[in-house]
């Protein structure tokens, strides 16, 4: 392993979105990887005879940083993402649908005309849904301190069926944290930038193909033709910090001389490259506020003629909360259903828990015949748990230690644990980065 002036600690998309950044900059770097493979919390992994993702991910039209850096990379994004105008349509076990199409005008009307005209809603939830995002365009919902979203629409008299059919759904979907726990301000910067500056930000990006080659595979190509080097099954150890300047990391037993490097690792790890220094306490126990939630995919295999009428459908009062289609990533009658944060679920042997969703899509669907196979996936901690107040202990990328900085979708964006999060995260970092020393 060469030395390096800059190294990042973690493959995911925040680490690489980092060295995407750098190595655009004419700055090479080394990513140092404790798996064997890259990707992070979004990756390939194997079924059968296919690959499926350590959990099904939606990107939106808004998400501006994730689409800038894969183009960075080399990404085709027309060849690997499917985008389809904001069409939300959802079903209830017992048949009934709610229905959101976006019609083709300019934002904000696309949205408030989308709600206004929902299918499936009484003509009292689809005013109050069309105040609600009047109010947001107009900045009238703006929280001087957060609450809760359950609270911030108590507040909004937005009925309970409203919740139900739309609001804790989008919620659960956005923020993986239940609408009773999930920050209020977080939930309405997302909607904002989803769906109030361009119409384009509220399309649905579906992947055409597994996540890993979607952006991480790229990009290693990329950080590699511009002299990078990445390192797989190297478990950084230690920190070497000196008179409050990190001048190298732990490696195999092994300290490898540096000047910068980014942390591009969960909190919870991060935690512990920390401990050991004094200096760096406060920082810890911020991190240690983090609390975390899990996300559920179960992918069921069916007859290749089975399919959904769209690409994605919403299951309501039921275990599943979204069904994918992945005819769209050509594999026809894969369907994944995924289930956000914290459940009973989660105390179900696998077997239950494919029987309980079988059944779900059965009641929906009852034509279907049973799967011919299926592979659950838990990422116990997915993501961190985005709750009220939880700007207040995300972290900045630099950090008092010259050399040292953070990287993830934990720090100061703004923005949930999601994909955009964690590459505007590694971006900004990138960014400062390469200010610093060109």
């Amino acid at each position: 392993m060469n030395p390096s002036r800059t190294v990042i600690i973690g493959a995911g998309w925040a680490g690489l979105a980092t060295a995407v950044s750098l190595a655009r900059a004419n700055i090479p770097v080394n990513i140092y990887e404790s798996a064997r493979q890259i990707g992070g919390r979004a990756r390939r992994v194997a079924f059968e005879n296919q690959t499926i993702d350590n959990g099904q991910h939606l990107l939106v039209g808004a998400y501006r940083e994730t689409v800038a850096v894969m183009q960075t990379a080399g990404v085709d994004i027309d060849e690997v993402l499917l985008r389809q105008p904001l069409q939300l349509i959802s079903r209830f076990p017992n048949g009934n649908t709610v229905a959101l199409k976006a019609p083709n005008l300019p934002a904000p009307l696309h949205l408030l005309w989308s709600l206004l005209t929902a299918q499936g809603l009484p003509l009292k939830d689809r005013w109050c849904a069309t105040r609600l995002g009047l109010k947001l365009k107009l900045g009238n919902l703006d929280l001087e301190q957060d609450i809760t979203v359950s609270e911030m629409l108590r507040q909004q008299q937005q009925p309970a069926s409203l919740c139900a059919a739309l609001w804790n759904p989008l919620c659960l979907a956005i923020m993986n944290t239940h609408p009773d726990e999930a920050s209020a301000q977080v939930y309405l910067r997302v909607l904002t930038d989803a769906f109030l500056h361009q119409r384009q930000d509220s399309d649905l990006l579906f992947a055409r193909t597994d996540l890993s080659s979607v952006f991480p595979d790229p990009a290693v190509n990329y950080i590699e033709q511009q002299s990078g080097q990445i390192h797989l099954g190297q478990r950084v150890t230690g920190l070497e910090i000196h008179n409050r300047q990190l001048t190298g990391i732990w490696c195999n037993n092994q300290l490898q001389p540096t000047e910068q490097v980014v942390l591009a690792i969960p909190p919870h790890a991060v935690i512990s490259l920390l401990q050991p220094h004094s200096e760096l306490a406060p920082l810890t126990k911020m991190l240690q506020q983090f609390k975390y939630e899990p996300i559920c995919t179960v992918y069921l295999q069916f007859p290749e003629t089975i399919g959904l009428p769209l690409p994605m459908l919403g299951l309501l009062g039921t275990v599943g909360q979204w069904a994918f289609d992945r005819r769209f990533c050509g594999q026809a009658g894969l369907i994944a259903v995924v289930i956000s944060a914290h459940g009973v679920h989660m105390d179900w042997s696998n077997s239950e828990l494919i029987d309980v969703i079988s059944s779900e899509l059965t009641r929906l669907f009852p034509s279907w015949p049973q799967p011919n196979s299926a592979q659950v996936i838990r990422e116990k901690r997915a993501t961190f748990a985005c709750r009220a107040n939880i700007n207040q202990h995300r972290p900045a990328n630099r950090t008092l230690i010259d050399g040292l900085w953070l990287a993830g979708d934990f720090t100061n964006t703004g923005y949930p644990a999601t994909l955009e999060g964690a590459v505007r995260s590694g971006v900004q970092c990138g960014q400062q980065i390469s200010e610093l020393l060109n």
